[in-house]
């Protein structure tokens, strides 16, 4: 029951608390997307990337570190 996000502590249904955790999950699998594509241009460039990168969504707003 604990890898069900479909369902909370107790085991009821939850899917406010689903559909947020989903959205989130989204977010995140797209900044990595983005990332590993961003490395792998620069490695096929012949360049690395020396500091860090600060992204903004610009659908949601948040801003990666």
């Amino acid at each position: 029951m604990a890898n069900n996000l479909r369902k909370n502590a107790e085991g009821y249904s939850d899917p406010t608390a689903y559909e947020a955790i989903k959205s989130a999950d989204a977010d995140d699998e797209r900044f990595h997307k983005l990332l590993n594509t961003i490395f792998t241009i620069c490695e096929l460039s012949g360049f690395h990337l020396e500091e860090r990168i600060v992204l903004k969504d610009t659908q949601s707003g948040k801003v990666w570190r």
